[in-house]
């Protein structure tokens, strides 16, 4: 059973390590020259029942907890004012909530995890046809050309394969715009300390300004405007930036400020909430190639769960592989469901005028209601 995996983001590098540990190769296509051919992007917050079940079906649980960060589940809420409206604090040390890890570094850990030819890098999947006698044949940037029995689609939100199952159509969410200030601790001290460990969340009218700690000390700056038809170009501009948040603190728009480099804005897409496709024998998606959802913390975990579950069910039936895609799209479509119907009105919540009142309602734990009188 020749498995090939197009993509070498979290998800197919973990579907690839935990197949190796029942016995199964698989090839990774990944279109980067390198692990270090560009940024990772930020800091994600792993959670106890997907993103670490899936590091422990890998066998890494142990190095996680060496790279990840607790104290970096820490997040704070501010107004435009520059006033505290929620102030999450981890128990210092503890691994049993969201602990953060730096994008870069868990990449690292899965590839390291991996035999030095699992990855083929510098294989951007430009087109699969179904062959005659089953599987599928590949055809990369450049020519060249790779042969499989199945096909797994971990190719992210423009994925090649996602055609072959559905049709189904990106829709525009949010804009994001992102800065990077680096050496915070020695060169802004003052947004160091302001932003603390963790995450920032400056919420006001339809916009967000947040700020994330990375572990090399760095801090990751992110605007989240409504999605508009303002060019993207538009928000290369730090001055229109700071525009947007006009009569703001000024410690908080200093994030702004401070910034290394130009603003980097990109759309942010999701797919139709509940969509699904008929089974086709020999292919499959995982992560946002299966189900692209708007980033409000569940993308990776849920991709890195259906890399576990999909591996789990081809160990479980490697002499009839189709049975086990169609047994782990069914259970897929079933767990992806609700958390997109979820991770859609919180984006929606985010970038509504009454923003900070609504998320300070959803972070704030309900009172136990009293027992009913008997």
């Amino acid at each position: 059973m020749r498995i090939a995996i197009a993509g070498g983001g979290l998800g197919g590098l973990t579907l690839a390590r935990i197949l190796h540990r029942h016995g199964i190769d698989a090839v990774v296509y990944e279109r980067e020259a390198s692990r270090s051919a560009r940024a990772q992007g930020g800091s994600l917050d792993l959670h106890p029942e997907s993103g670490q079940r899936a590091l422990t079906d890998a066998g890494l649980a142990g190095r996680f907890r060496s790279e990840a960060r607790p104290e970096g589940e820490e997040h704070r809420i501010l107004d435009p004012a520059g006033r505290t409206l929620v102030h999450h604090r981890p128990a210092p040390g503890s691994f049993s909530g969201r602990p953060e890890i730096d994008r870069r570094a868990l990449r690292d850990l899965l590839l390291d995890s991996l035999a030095a030819d699992a990855v083929a890098w510098r294989h951007r999947l430009v087109a699969a046809a179904p062959r005659p006698d089953g599987g599928f044949g590949l055809t990369f940037d450049g020519g060249q050309r790779a042969d499989c029995d199945v096909l797994v689609g971990a190719d992210g939100a423009r994925s090649v394969v996602r055609p072959l199952l559905t049709d189904a159509a990106l829709s525009p969410v949010a804009t994001l715009v992102e800065l990077s200030i680096g050496d915070a601790d020695r060169r802004h001290p003052d947004l160091a300390e302001l932003v603390g460990p963790g995450n920032l969340w400056c919420i006001g009218v339809s916009r967000i300004l947040a700020a994330q700690r990375l572990g090399d000390g760095s801090i990751r700056v992110g605007i989240s405007l409504p999605a508009d038809d303002r060019h993207l170009d538009t928000y290369r501009s730090r001055r229109v930036l700071l525009d947007l948040f006009d009569g703001w603190d000024r410690r908080l728009t200093a994030l702004i400020e401070a910034a290394d480099g130009p603003p980097t804005p990109r759309r942010i897409e999701a797919m139709p909430t509940g969509t699904r496709w008929a089974h086709r024998p020999g292919v499959t998606l995982i992560g946002d190639a299966a189900h692209l959802m708007p980033p409000v913390g569940e993308g990776a975990n849920q991709a890195m769960l259906d890399a576990a579950e999909l591996a789990a069910e081809l160990a479980g039936n490697s002499a009839d592989p189709d049975s086990a895609i169609q047994a782990y799209e069914q259970a897929m479509f079933a767990r992806i469901h609700p958390i997109a119907e979820m991770s859609a009105r919180v984006q929606a919540m985010m970038l509504s005028p009454s923003a900070a009142e609504d998320i300070v309602r959803f972070f704030t734990p309900r009172p136990t209601e009293p027992a009913p009188a008997e």
